[in-house]
């Protein structure tokens, strides 16, 4: 069976959504819960192409009006305005189907997810440490601008106030589909406050953004978790209490372990750890399926591997460049207050791009 182009494809899409629109005003719909709200639901996303397409319809019928009137006037005068208007809408019809064609790449299934954040102190003692609680910060003040809500899960506090660790889950609206590009390593460079002769220092701090798993994603079986319980600890390892409410889970087939000790209950810790857990297991499975894909795919190149530097701070210079995408902003001091949007927009835009260059050259 042949392939259908691109427009027959959305031709095909705006039919759906037209009878779709007729559905949801039926009486079966209606009383159907489930099925209207699975409904609302498709009629909503497709409704964003379905507007692109009546757009690039909207442009492509004026632009073949003024290319007919450019052809036909014998008015000079009409003939300049038919030219000047056909390169005006030529000029906006090229990135409306870009914009079209991306709307139909697959949509990653967890761009509509929640995420849980994992930062740690890298390289660099104590400097390293403050700088990984500013990325926290920075993340938290960008996730309050976007609405989001941010609960820490887990933390460990250092001796000069920074964070040797700390992990959140940020709840939102397509938290996951703006955070996915910031796993790596971050690494920072400037005059450490604590440094007498004004050197720069070079630390860094590695964050990892995870889609937090649901029971429906990721099924853990009871019999394959040790659950041990201790006292609370703080800075220095000493008690902070004398109940058990701290809590160890150890996946057993993978070895992965998730410690929460944070909340003074110990179901709330329990309750915390497994959202942790439930999170790493379904990124490990993930990186498996992954894997595989890449092994199959000739020319790869970028490993994805958390390992790889992907961004500097460079206070002196009040600069912030991802090495990635070979952005910078020089506006770093507002970038670490929570202002990362134009970033964050930039490293989306060029990655689905090259997922759409990707999904056209296997069409």
């Amino acid at each position: 069976m042949a392939k259908l182009t691109l427009f027959e494809k959305l031709n095909q899409i705006e039919s759906r959504y037209d009878e779709m629109t007729n559905e949801l005003s039926s009486a079966e719909a209606v009383t159907d819960t489930d099925r209207y709200q699975k409904l609302a639901k498709t009629h909503s996303d497709l409704g964003i192409i379905v507007a692109k397409y009546r757009e690039w319809k909207d442009i492509k019928e004026a632009l073949d009006g003024a290319k007919q009137l450019y052809a036909e006037s014998p008015d000079p005068e009409m003939k300049q305005m038919a030219h000047d208007e056909q390169r005006d809408l030529e000029a906006r019809l090229g990135p409306v189907e870009r914009e079209l064609q991306l709307l139909l790449i697959p949509k990653d299934p967890n761009d509509e997810k929640n995420v849980i954040v994992e930062i740690r102190a890298g390289t660099g003692g104590d400097e390293a440490s403050l700088f990984a609680a500013e990325i926290f910060r920075m993340y938290s003040r960008y996730a309050e601008s976007q609405g989001w809500k941010v609960e820490v899960l887990e933390s460990s506090p250092s001796s000069i106030g920074g964070m040797k660790e700390i992990v959140a889950a940020i709840q939102g609206k397509k938290v996951y589909s703006k955070l996915k590009y910031e796993s790596g390593v971050h690494r920072v460079q400037r005059v450490p406050a604590t440094e007498q002769q004004g050197r720069i220092h070079t630390s860094a701090a590695t964050v990892a953004v995870l889609p937090e798993a649901e029971d429906i994603d990721i099924k853990i079986e009871a019999k394959d978790l040790r659950i041990d319980t201790f006292c609370s600890s703080g800075p220095g390892g000493q008690s902070v209490n004398t109940t058990y409410s701290a809590v160890r889970i150890t996946h057993i087939p993978s070895g992965l372990v998730v410690s929460q000790q944070d909340e003074k209950s110990q179901i709330k810790n329990r309750a915390k750890a497994m959202r942790v857990l439930r999170a790493r297991l379904y990124e490990m499975e993930q990186a498996k399926q992954h894997a595989a894909l890449a092994a199959e795919r000739k020319g790869q190149i970028k490993t994805g591997d958390r390992s790889e530097k992907i961004r500097t701070y460079n206070f002196p210079q009040n600069r912030i460049t991802d090495h990635r995408i070979n952005f910078t902003l020089h506006q770093l001091t507002e970038a670490m207050d929570g202002k990362i949007g134009p970033l964050v927009d930039a490293l989306v835009t060029h990655f689905e791009s090259e997922r759409l260059n990707e999904k056209l050259e296997e069409a």
